[in-house]
């Protein structure tokens, strides 16, 4: 599937795409930054969600993520 596809797929049904799927795409995403700071925190806040056990709470930091998301549907 096309980065693109599988963008379109989560954010048209986020409630049931799981973090790792969001996870998944977003570390697609991440090289593409310009500012390398804006890359390393982006790299950070993916390692962090990556630790935390809780499924729950794991999804919710990936929800915050997914404005990333249309900044890349917006590039293409």
């Amino acid at each position: 599937m096309v980065l693109k596809d599988e963008i379109q797929k989560i954010l048209n049904d986020v409630e049931n795409s799981n973090s790792g799927d969001i996870l998944k795409v977003i570390t697609q995403i991440q090289p593409q930054f310009r500012s390398k700071l804006t890359s390393e925190y982006l790299q950070g806040k993916i390692q962090k969600i990556i630790e935390i056990t809780d499924e729950s709470e794991k999804k919710k930091q990936c929800c915050a993520l997914l404005p990333y998301f249309d900044w890349y549907l917006q590039g293409l």
